[in-house]
């Protein structure tokens, strides 16, 4: 009886959370947010040496004036540069999608920083220069499309880009990607010494994408696919356990990093199991805690993604999931 009447309950909370979140959810979605996507790299690829002025008068920022115009010319000609603009016009033609999503990251900022301004919005190319897939300033997003035309695209392939990096890149990403921008700009930490320093701040990033872009998956925010999502939840705990036994939380052990929070084709136990977990695990255990804290504090997201690690430490009481 007893435990009929617990199941009653938790099913009553569920449904009551639910049916906040869709509240929530349906009130962001009244926000205005309307912007237009500046398609700078459509621009350039229809371009005559002629509109080179034009070009440079809508989107000074692109131009330095060190480099001089001879150089963009050569650019407009370069065999190379085309082919690039050319996969991403093939890819890209119909943007409806992406900017959808892009405004719904918009609506959300702005629900939670009520002074958020829209920037401009520009999408680019930067021959596949992959660590600056996107650029986020407080009047300007940039988003360099040819990073995100599929994983086993030619560009990627022939680069010799690894494919634990490649399967992101994927239009689906554009908006994740935003949305870590975005945290990194929020988030504040006066201390990143430690390996659990490491793994809260990534955590609290992980943690802005579930406020921010609620209507991607985990695995989306993460980088996981839906497998290696699972592989990380079913062992939670051993994770846990390996990271106490070792005494790695406090350790500033400067290989640790490389071992659990960078991106990787796996976490580096030094175990057997090592080929079959995902990179990142760091990552994804700081998320947990993080997520644990902000349901012990209810803290609002703006104060979390500010908070120092010792206090969400402290106060999250994490368990792993058994």
């Amino acid at each position: 009886m007893l435990t009929r009447i617990y199941i009653v309950l938790i099913f009553g909370f569920v449904l009551v959370s639910c049916n906040e979140d869709s509240k929530l959810e349906n009130e962001i979605l009244k926000i205005e947010a309307n912007f237009v996507v500046e398609r700078f790299d459509t621009a350039f690829l229809n371009a005559e040496p002629r509109d080179l002025p034009k070009l440079k008068s809508a989107y000074p920022f692109l131009f330095p004036q060190r480099v001089p115009d001879s150089i963009w010319v050569k650019k407009l000609n370069d065999t190379l540069e085309n082919e690039i603009l050319q996969e991403v016009n093939k890819a890209f033609g119909n943007f409806k999608d992406t900017k959808r999503e892009i405004k719904q990251l918009f609506q959300h900022i702005k629900y939670y920083d009520k002074v958020f301004s829209l920037p401009r919005v520009v999408t680019l190319t930067n021959n596949v220069q992959y660590r600056d897939k996107v650029i986020v300033t407080d009047s300007i997003v940039l988003v360099a499309l040819d990073n995100y035309l599929g994983k086993d695209h030619k560009f990627y392939v022939d680069g010799g880009i690894p494919q634990y990096l490649a399967k992101n890149f994927t239009k689906d990403q554009i908006v994740v990607d935003l949305a870590e921008a975005y945290a990194k700009k929020y988030a504040y930490q006066s201390n990143r010494k430690t390996f659990l320093d490491e793994m809260i701040y990534y955590g609290k990033l992980l943690y802005f994408k579930d406020k921010i872009i609620p209507f991607k998956t985990d695995a989306d925010k993460i980088g996981y696919t839906e497998d290696e999502l699972k592989w990380a939840a079913a062992n939670e705990s051993p994770i846990w356990s390996y990271f106490i036994e070792k005494e790695l939380l406090f350790s500033t052990d400067s290989k640790l990093p490389n071992r659990f929070i960078a991106d990787a084709p796996f976490s580096k136990f030094y175990l057997e199991l090592d080929n079959e977990s995902p990179g990142r695990l760091g990552q994804y255990i700081g998320w947990q805690i993080v997520k644990a804290y902000a349901d012990s504090t209810g803290e609002d997201i703006m104060t979390i993604i500010q908070e120092e690690p010792e206090e969400i430490f402290n106060k999250a009481k994490f368990k792993p999931k058994k």
